[in-house]
């Protein structure tokens, strides 16, 4: 009866078909505060610094945005002349005979160079925003792996307590069986020494899920104590898989990455054009008031006057920009095909992955862990009734732990290589 009610313990805490599939996990301290993967992602998105700078820098292209769009200002001029430095006629009047002539001129620019201006301006903009996306989708996968790390390290320390206490149950019926004289004192003393391995289980597992603890807070930037808070999540694989070309498919759509060099590719095209209507001859129109004090003539004192001037293109018409962002479409379409290529090395790699954690976890689940947990219960039984040798027993609890441990770290990379899909998509498509 007993092996039986543990038997059904361990396996409705490891999600064996039959029971409801949920993370392992301790009960949190009274105090603690539960999150779930959206209230972290929600909390990382709000909290970490490296995504504020990078929002910051999205900012800072906007303000480019203004500056490319600004036309070129007037030039004002003031030119005076003529002013008297001696007296004349035994009276100094220096300002009788200056000449005075303030002027305005004024770049005009041809061929849309202001509007070229801004759509790169804009363009850069676009790019980085894409820029800012993939770097938000390497963090969530390092917040991911963090947040798998953590119910991992709780299902294993689930684990090593259930072990701990089934083996505690064990050796008080072997003591029992001492005092009645059932066992001899060596099989006791080896009994109990082993039991050192399950407190060492138990000590390293409650050490990593503090570790792991730590490393999550890091990324979010919270310098809590790790034991104010837990984690709530589903520690399961699930066998629906959708076929390989369903995420390429997708990656092509979302990868952030791939549609800042398509962005590229664009902003080269533009920035094309503005050298070649940067090499236009714009022409400069002035036009300015002229007041001479020197003239005999009263109708020769106030004039204007306006002039064009026209650059001569003959050695400088821009050519080296043209040929520089001539090369340069050229050279972020290669760029952009390298990206696309390693959008595909990506999905094919993590789904390769994927694919194998799940062949091997669909045995398990379906054969391994009851398996393993009947041989140690008969193994268990015919020892406790002299059918078996203590060194049968022992080794199949070893076998036994060793089962279960393989389930719980393979569920572990099964998670995180859902997580690596995710990456390698641009989006969650395996929750």
């Amino acid at each position: 009866m007993q092996s039986t009610l543990l038997r059904l313990a361990i396996v409705a805490a490891l999600g064996v078909p039959g029971f409801t599939q949920a993370a392992p996990r301790l009960a949190p301290p009274a105090a603690a505060q539960v999150w779930t993967w959206d209230a972290v992602k929600d909390r990382f998105q709000l909290n970490n610094t490296t995504l504020q700078a990078s929002r910051l820098n999205i900012d800072e292209l906007k303000a480019q945005e203004i500056t490319a769009r600004l036309r070129p200002n007037p030039d004002f001029t003031l030119t005076a002349d003529g002013t008297q430095i001696t007296s004349s006629h035994g009276r100094w009047t220096p300002f009788a005979g200056t000449f005075i002539s303030p002027g305005v001129s004024y770049l005009f620019e041809r061929r849309n160079q202001r509007g070229l201006r801004f759509e790169s301006a804009k363009q850069g903009t676009a790019i980085g925003i894409a820029q800012q996306s993939d770097s938000e989708r390497n963090l969530l996968f390092n917040l991911r792996n963090a947040f798998v790390g953590v119910l991992q390290a709780k299902a294993v320390l689930h684990l090593a307590q259930d072990n701990l206490d089934s083996y505690d149950k064990i050796l008080k019926v072997s003591r029992d069986r001492f005092q009645a004289g059932d066992i001899a004192r060596i099989d006791l003393d080896r009994l109990e020494l082993q039991r050192l391995q399950y407190e060492s289980d138990l000590q390293t597992a409650l050490v990593n899920l503090r570790t792991t603890k730590i490393n999550l807070l890091a990324l979010l930037d919270d310098r809590r104590s790790v034991d104010s808070f837990d984690l709530d999540g589903r520690f399961d694989f699930s066998e629906d898989l959708l076929p390989l070309d369903d995420y390429r498919k997708n990656a092509l759509d979302a990868r952030p990455d791939l549609r800042a060099a398509a962005l590229s590719v664009k902003q080269a095209q533009t920035n094309y054009q503005l050298a070649e209507a940067n090499g236009a001859t714009d022409p400069t129109l002035g036009i300015w008031f002229t007041h001479n004090g020197s003239f005999n003539n009263p109708d020769a004192l106030n004039t204007i006057g306006a002039s064009v001037s026209i650059p001569l293109r003959i050695f400088d018409s821009n050519q080296g920009e043209k040929l520089r962002t001539k090369i340069d479409i050229n050279r972020n379409e290669k760029l952009r095909e390298g990206v696309e290529t390693q959008v595909f090395s990506d999905v094919d790699s993590a789904y390769a992955v994927l694919l194998s954690d799940l062949q091997l976890l669909k045995p398990y689940k379906r054969q391994y862990l009851e398996q393993a947990v009947r041989v140690r219960d008969t193994v268990l039984f015919s020892y406790q009734h002299g059918g078996a040798a203590l060194l049968d027993f022992l080794n199949a609890e070893s076998e036994y732990r060793a089962v279960e441990l393989s389930y719980v770290n393979l569920v572990g990379s099964y998670l995180t290589a859902a997580a690596q899909l995710n990456l390698a998509v641009g989006h969650e498509v395996i929750e």
